[in-house]
């Protein structure tokens, strides 16, 4: 009798009765040890990431929110867009660190303080009984759930400690048209279909019912944004563009064209002067357009009206123009934010602050949806990853109850961007410790190395050299799959 309780009490194998099912997957995603803190990590980015990586799991009980499954290390999405390098080189799966850690694919709606609650959505798609059932997930009773159409039952989760790291999403300034008809590029996915689309162009005006005027309409790749991004992926393309599609389609490179406008006077704004002017004169003896102070007013299926130069037919448009607020973010009410980019504020420990001026010490607020009051960091992968290790010391002490009242300093590493032929820029004007600037195949290979060392895991220290030497031997996959 006795042991047939034990059984019962330490979960070892029994009958589950249906009745129970739900009531179990409640406990099951929701319970923690008593000994443990529940830190909820909202985003997989940079500095959401890093936290994952570095902090105690052993001593936290740690939860992620993240409409991704994976981390996408940015600086190379422009090169997988292009096939320089594959997909997978450029993502870090979540799960690599569960069970130790609850891993949610899900949006977080609202955030409600005081309970230290907060509401989410499901990223995955709708369960087939989730059109007529409502089942409560997560902690969620069932009177705190619900299930707008199509987009499966919102939950609830608790925490002690919150880290908000959910950044920003791509800024359209309101243009009409351009999340209908051009393409981003903030993760995989972007990359993918920009990829995608490349061939495509060229397959399409391969066919022999295509006037010359048609190919080059086609062939009109148009990139918004002279900001690094922007840069980067004209430097691929153009590069994509002068080897391999010159090799197997020689008629159609000639009618290809790579147009970059902004709307400033100069691209690479973040740059020393000097340097954004080498990057200008690189791309026009390249054959690149650069257009300043050119304004989109609207964008249309296969063209877009540029205020300077009217109706612009284009086969690609990439649009890459700063940031626009989280409507996470944009949702809170109750923190202080930036008048101008609407991001949370915080002090120099990261907690964030109320509008009475308090700090809330169990709530920090990094990356692209974060800036330090009074101080003026750019919106960077640098600064959130810095960021992200900061907070994960003060969280690994934190659980020792240890004190970590040291505030957060950022180190200017200095900034790169590629620019094609093997050649890059280097700025480190602004750094705080050695100031230099680098071009050309110095720059490259500083940026190269950059890359490989900072990406985070010992696959893809294998997987990018490896792709590199491969393309460099037989050139990029134009295969459309």
């Amino acid at each position: 009798m006795f042991k047939a309780r034990l059984s019962v009490v330490c979960g070892r194998v029994q009958p589950r009765p249906a009745k129970t099912s739900v009531a179990a997957a409640r406990t099951f995603t929701s319970s923690a040890p008593r000994s443990k803190q529940r830190l909820v990590i909202l985003g997989s980015g940079w500095g959401g990431y890093e936290i994952l990586r570095a902090v105690d799991k052993k001593r936290w009980n740690v939860t992620m929110v993240s409409p991704t499954n994976a981390f996408n290390f940015t600086p190379l999405l422009a090169s997988c867009a292009v096939g320089t390098l594959e997909f997978r080189c450029a993502v870090e799966p979540v799960r690599r660190f569960s069970p130790q850690v609850a891993c949610y694919q899900a949006w977080c709606d609202a955030i409600d303080f005081k309970q230290k609650t907060l509401k989410c959505m499901p990223a995955t798609a709708p369960l087939e009984f989730e059109g007529s059932a409502s089942v409560a997930l997560a902690g969620a009773t069932t009177t705190e759930t619900s299930h707008p159409p199509g987009t499966g039952n919102a939950f609830k989760l608790r925490y002690d400690k919150l880290v908000i790291a959910v950044g920003a999403y791509s800024q359209t300034f309101n243009v009409p048209g351009v999340k209908e008809h051009a393409h981003f590029l903030k993760d995989v996915r972007d990359a993918r279909a920009i990829r995608t689309r490349i061939i495509d162009c060229f397959e399409q005006a391969n066919q022999p019912t295509l006037s010359d005027v048609q190919r080059r309409n086609l062939l009109n790749f148009c990139i918004v944004g002279g900001g690094p991004t922007g840069v980067e992926f004209s430097a691929e393309l153009h590069d994509l563009l002068h080897a391999e599609i010159e090799r197997h389609y020689p008629s159609l490179a000639r009618m290809a064209k790579i147009t970059l406008y902004d709307v400033a006077p100069n691209i690479l704004g973040n740059f020393d002067k000097s340097l954004a002017v080498y990057a200008e004169n690189k791309f026009r003896r390249d054959g690149i357009s650069i257009k300043t102070r050119h304004h989109v007013e609207r964008v249309e299926k296969d063209r877009m009206f540029v205020k300077e130069q009217g109706e612009v037919p284009f086969g690609l448009l990439v649009w890459s123009t700063g940031l626009a607020p989280n409507p996470l973010i944009q949702s809170i009410d109750s923190l202080e934010k930036h008048d101008k980019t609407q991001s949370l504020f915080t002090n120099q420990n990261l907690n964030v602050i109320t509008k009475e001026g308090h700090a809330d010490p169990d709530v920090w607020a990094i990356g692209d949806s974060a800036s330090i009051k009074g101080q003026l960091h750019p919106a960077t992968a640098q600064v959130a990853n810095q960021k992200g290790k900061y907070l994960a010391q003060k969280l690994n002490k934190i659980v020792k109850d240890q004190e970590h009242t040291k505030p957060f300093e950022f180190q200017n590493q200095g900034s790169l961007a590629y620019l094609g032929d093997w050649k890059a820029i280097y700025d480190r004007s602004s750094a705080d410790t050695v100031k230099t600037k680098e071009t050309g195949r110095v720059a490259w290979l500083l940026w190269r190395s950059a890359y490989f060392t900072m990406t985070l895991s010992i696959r893809n220290q294998i997987l990018v050299p490896t792709y590199w030497f491969l393309n460099w031997i037989f050139g990029r996959d134009l295969t459309r799959f």
